[in-house]
């Protein structure tokens, strides 16, 4: 993260009515601990989960206590070693994967400083979506702190491309005073193509918890029983996933948003982009992109130090709406 730090930008200083500075935007973390017990979706792991408060401008760090030496992980671009299937970090020998969920949630709610403590190299499934961590965020309680917010502004449009005709797909940042993502998806399936096929969400809307974060990984029937027989997807099921066959859902509560397919994509680079460390002040726009992808989104951006900078607010009045209050409940 040094090219981020060394090109630090003070912004949005502005003097009160009554003569005084305004308030600070401050960053954020818990109030107290928080834990969580599941299984990792493809490892079938047992793994508890310890979500501890930390100080100001540590980041969000996973440290896996279940190594005779903790080796803890914190978060950035290059931290992400493997994007197959779910985005894992890696540091020290010591890896642990899936955590887009987790991070999704903690870029909904606006948490910046965190340690999670970790009994295995995956973060658990829970129920598939990130409201769980939502819940589990918002039980601890979040803090507000004595230090400005660091947000990573785009300053021109950064853009990944891969493929072509039918195969192609993209990713793309764009300057934007806030942060907004739209997603496209293009399945060859007649469930998924009965469905909302694009999405756009503003993070200034307050709405993440209601409209983003219940939104469940899916998969393929299919694939299922293919990646067990590879050793994956062994802790996934029917109560962590939606899970179709040729024609149908096969969850018998059927979808949860009729659009919930794109929204988890939404909700999946919430999560893949977090791991940069800081959030993003940006419009965020894909198309058949995945965790392969928006990493290397991230990795093109901060490849050159002139397509972004990094900005605090000392008058939270001037940071974009939406982001100066913690966001809502449900």
């Amino acid at each position: 993260m040094g090219a981020i730090g060394g090109i630090a930008k003070r912004a949005g200083l502005r003097k009160a009515a009554a003569g005084k500075i305004a308030s600070v935007l401050s960053q954020r973390t818990l109030k107290s601990i928080t834990r969580a017990v599941g299984v990792g979706l493809h490892s079938g792991q047992r793994v508890e989960l310890t979500l501890r408060p930390a100080p100001v401008d540590h980041g969000i760090v996973f440290r896996r206590v279940d190594l005779p030496e903790p080796v803890s992980i914190a978060m950035s671009a290059e931290s992400v070693t493997d994007t197959r299937l779910a985005s894992t970090i890696s540091a020290g020998g010591a890896k642990v994967q899936t955590v887009e969920h987790l991070m999704s949630a903690c870029a909904g709610l606006g948490i910046d400083n965190l340690l999670i403590d970790i009994t295995a190299d995956e973060v658990p499934i829970l129920d598939g979506s990130a409201s769980s961590f939502v819940f589990l965020l918002q039980s601890a309680g979040i803090a507000e702190q004595k230090a400005p917010r660091r947000f990573i502004r785009v300053k021109r449009p950064v853009e990944i491309r891969e493929g072509e005709g039918a195969d192609a797909k993209w990713a793309r940042l764009d300057p934007y005073h806030g942060y907004k993502l739209s997603f496209e998806i293009d399945f060859d399936h007649r469930v998924v193509n009965s469905t909302g096929q694009r999405v756009e969400f503003d993070l200034g809307s307050g709405s993440y918890s209601r409209d983003i974060a219940r939104a469940r990984t899916f998969g393929f029937t299919k694939e299922v029983e293919y990646m067990r027989s590879k050793g994956l997807a062994l802790g996934g099921g029917l109560d962590n996933a939606i899970v179709m066959d040729d024609s149908k859902v096969l969850n018998a509560g059927g979808l949860r948003y009729d659009d919930e397919f794109v929204k988890h994509k939404i909700l999946d680079a919430m999560g893949d982009l977090y791991v940069i460390g800081r959030p993003l002040l940006a419009a965020y726009s894909a198309f058949r992109s995945g965790h392969a992808l928006n990493n290397k989104l991230l990795r093109e951006l901060l490849a050159h130090p002139d397509a972004f900078e990094v900005v605090t607010f000392d008058d939270r009045q001037k940071a974009p709406a939406g982001f100066a209050e913690v966001a809502r409940a449900w």
